[in-house]
């Protein structure tokens, strides 16, 4: 099965030949601070899901799905494919977390 992140970026590229007023994503692309702000606002929803008690779970699995959309539509805009994120995750694999933070401290 194909990776689903590899298969919205695919469409989040074709997107960004379409215009702004038929596009949600080319209007995100063509407004930075409104990519930005999206981002931040989907972040925000993400937290208040996880205070939440009743539909606790689907929730956050909403927001998150919103915050990963957004955070594709931002790679996108920055030239990065998706694959740069997953091996960077990879690469993380079996490192401690703390670990993994004391090494970027250091640099």
């Amino acid at each position: 099965m194909k990776n689903i992140l590899l298969e919205i970026e695919s469409i989040i590229g074709k997107r960004k030949k379409a215009t702004k007023d038929i596009s949600y994503v080319k209007s995100l692309l063509d407004d930075r601070g409104k990519l930005l702000e999206k981002i931040s606002e989907e972040s925000e929803e993400l937290i208040e899901a996880a205070d939440e008690t009743k539909e606790k779970k689907k929730k956050i699995i909403h927001e998150t799905a919103d915050l990963w959309f957004h955070n594709i539509v931002l790679l996108s805009a920055e030239n990065i494919e998706v694959q740069e994120v997953l091996n960077e995750l990879k690469d993380r694999m079996g490192v401690s977390g703390l670990v993994e933070k004391l090494s970027r401290e250091r640099k």
